[in-house]
């Protein structure tokens, strides 16, 4: 393959990050072209620009929830995402070569890696400081740095042989199941094929703020079996109290309840920002409910044509 036929793709670096682990997945990604950038943002805005193919950056952790700058990234509705990942997350804390634990005063990590281990730093670090940093690979990275004002980071453990620093402790997430779902973000192509294990995710902006606004989106998909998998009030930064509503449902936009459900939201809504459907990471099949299926809607619509013809 040649560097003028190459994939290109952005992601949160620097390199030893798990948005890199992440993004190894990819099919094919050994002959693509890795962009390690600086934050969330940047790695989009190498896809807006064409600089990048697709980028991988993390969505939602399953302990801390979505990643608030990738839902208000993704919001603008000028990427799709057209696949997810889900990568099982554990920390270690590191240092450079001759710092024992009783010296770690000052942790630099990741907001949800901080999150994801206060207890531990809590039970064995009480009085250490926890600053944080862009990534945990930015973490490792700073207290590499020859007089470093850090003296540990909370990071992969690969981030470790990456800048050369010793490895204190060994899973000290809090959690020992907890997941990060990471997605692969492109320009606006058309969704993957239907599989049957599929995501569709979208932000709904409501037309103006009265009694039930929620309750309208959300009927939406009740009443047409669609189940939500995520969903997240979000600002849009046009005033205190304007809130979109970020969400994932089960299905596809090929499925008739799935594009019926985006159709009445469309309705309802002052806007609807489609940012595509997917396989889903874990290859859940996704059962319908009687009366919910594309049968089903045929046949009502054939029902339907029937009345208007006079038919009964």
């Amino acid at each position: 393959m040649t560097d003028a036929v190459r994939v290109r793709y952005a992601y949160l670096g620097p390199s030893g990050t798990f948005t890199e682990a992440a993004l190894r997945t990819v099919p094919d990604v050994e002959h693509a072209e890795l962009l390690p950038c600086a934050s969330v943002p940047a790695a989009l805005e190498a896809v807006r620009s064409g600089e990048a193919d697709g980028a991988v950056v993390p969505i939602e952790n399953s302990v801390e929830g979505g990643v608030p700058v990738t839902l208000d990234e993704l919001a603008d509705g000028r990427l799709v995402i057209t696949r997810e990942i889900l990568l099982r997350v554990s920390f270690a804390l590191m240092a450079r070569p001759g710092t024992h634990l009783e010296d770690c005063k000052r942790i630099t990590t990741h907001p949800h890696a901080a999150a994801q281990t206060r207890h531990w730093v809590a039970d064995h670090l009480p009085r250490a400081e926890v600053m944080l940093a862009s990534s945990t690979a930015a973490a490792a990275a700073a207290v590499a740095e020859p007089g470093s004002e850090f003296d540990a980071a909370i990071a992969p453990r690969i981030a470790a042989e990456q800048y050369h620093l010793n490895v204190l402790a060994d899973q000290i997430e809090d959690n020992r199941d907890a997941v990060t779902r990471f997605v692969l973000a492109t320009r606006p192509v058309p969704p993957p094929p239907l599989t049957g294990a599929d995501k569709t995710s979208l932000v709904a902006f409501i037309r103006d703020d009265h009694p039930g606004a929620l309750l309208e989106i959300l009927d939406e998909f009740a009443v047409r079996g669609v189940n939500l998998t995520r969903i997240e009030s979000r600002p849009t930064g046009d005033g205190i109290g304007r809130y979109c509503f970020s969400i994932d449902c089960e299905g596809h936009v090929e499925e008739a309840r799935v594009g019926e459900a985006l159709m009445g939201l469309r309705r309802v809504c002052g806007e609807v920002r489609f940012l595509g459907s997917y396989p889903r990471a874990d290859g859940a099949r996704i059962s319908t409910r009687p009366g919910t299926s594309d049968v089903d809607f045929r046949d009502a619509a054939s029902w339907l044509a029937s009345l208007k013809e006079g038919r009964t």
